[in-house]
C-alpha cells in the first residue's frame, strides 16, 4: 500500500472519523492517561474439551490455553478494526498489520533471563498457523540465541548514563513522529496491536496492568491462573468450574463504549467456542 502524506510507516492516518474521537487526543494526549479495564470470567469446559481432542495424537509441542488465548485475541483485533488503532502525536492511525506479543521466561528461576516474541499475522491464519508460530518463536527464545529486541536493551545499558538519558529523549522524540528505525519496531512489543502476558504460568491472578505511551500498543491482556472458580446459577445456587480470569486495559480513545462491549462479546464467544480458531483470523463470526 502507498503511503500517503500523514501516514506513518507502521500505520495510516485516519481523517474521517466521528469529532470526538478527533478531540479527545487533543485533550488527553497521553496514553496511560485513558486506561478503562476489563475483567472477564472465562468458562474453559469448551476449551479443556478442545485441547484434549487437539492432543490426542500427542504431538511434540501440545496445545495449550495460551495459544487458543493468543489466537482469539488475534481474530478478535481482526474482525474489531477500531482495536488495531492506536494514536500518536494526538493523531490517530490504523495499523497496517495485526500481531500479537509476550515475554517468554528462558528459565524460571529469580535470575532466568526474559526474551520477547512477536506474532504477525495477514489474516488469514488459524490457530494451527499459530500454534507452530508460538512454538517456533518460544524455541528460538529458549535457546542461547539473544532475539532483537533484547540486543537492543542490552546496547543501551551500556551507554553511560548522561549519554543514555539524551539517547532515551531522542527515542521519545522519533516515537512521537513515527521515525523509529523499523529495526526498532520490529524487536519492541508495545509496536504491536496487542501484548498478552502468560500470568497463570507463574501462578499469578489476573488483574490491572498498565499501557504505555511508548510505542502504540492499545491493548493489554493479562491472562490469570487457569483452575476451579465459582458461577452464580440463576436459581442462586453456585456451581464449580474450571475457569480463567482475564484482564483487559484498553485505550479509550479509540473507540465508544458499545464498540467495547461487543468486542469483549466476541473475544468470549470464540473462548467458549474453540472450534471457531479453525477458520481464518478473517472470517466473520456472528456476535
Amino acid at each position: 500500500m502507498k503511503r500517503k502524506l500523514g501516514d506513518r510507516k507502521d500505520g495510516v492516518k485516519l481523517k474521517n472519523i466521528h469529532a470526538m474521537h478527533f478531540v479527545m487526543p487533543l485533550m488527553y494526549p497521553n496514553r496511560c492517561d485513558n486506561e478503562a479495564f476489563i475483567a472477564e470470567r472465562i468458562d474453559l469446559e469448551a476449551v479443556n474439551a478442545y485441547l484434549e481432542k487437539k492432543n490426542a495424537a500427542n504431538p511434540e509441542y501440545k496445545y495449550n490455553l495460551f495459544q487458543v488465548m493468543v489466537t482469539a485475541v488475534l481474530k478478535t483485533i481482526t474482525l474489531r478494526p477500531k482495536m488495531n488503532r492506536f494514536i500518536a502525536n494526538k493523531t490517530m492511525y490504523l495499523r497496517n498489520e495485526v500481531s500479537a506479543a509476550f515475554t517468554v521466561k528462558k528459565i524460571f528461576s529469580d535470575n532466568g533471563a526474559e526474551a520477547l516474541a512477536q506474532i504477525r499475522t495477514t489474516g488469514s491464519e488459524t490457530i494451527d498457523d499459530i500454534h507452530d508460530e508460538i512454538f517456533r518463536q518460544v524455541s528460538l527464545c529458549r535457546s542461547d540465541k539473544v532475539d532483537a529486541g533484547t540486543e537492543s536493551l542490552n546496547a543501551v545499558a551500556k551507554i553511560p548514563g548522561f549519554l543514555a538519558r539524551m539517547v532515551g529523549a531522542g527515542a521519545r522524540f522519533l516515537d512521537r513522529h513515527g521515525w523509529i528505525p523499523q529495526s526498532v519496531i520490529d524487536g519492541d512489543p508495545y509496536y504491536c496491536s496487542a501484548v498478552l502476558t502468560n500470568l497463570g504460568s507463574i501462578q499469578l491472578r489476573a488483574g490491572y496492568h498498565h499501557l504505555t505511551n511508548w510505542g502504540t500498543c492499545s491493548v493489554f491482556c493479562a491472562i490469570g491462573e487457569a483452575k476451579k472458580m465459582p458461577f452464580f446459577q440463576e436459581d442462586g445456587s453456585v456451581l464449580m468450574k474450571d475457569a480463567v480470569d482475564i484482564g483487559l486495559t484498553i485505550d479509550e480513545r479509540l473507540a465508544d463504549g458499545y464498540y467495547y462491549s461487543r468486542t469483549v462479546k466476541l473475544l468470549k464467544k470464540l473462548l467458549e467456542n474453540p472450534e471457531l480458531l479453525e477458520r481464518p483470523l478473517n472470517e466473520e463470526v456472528e456476535i
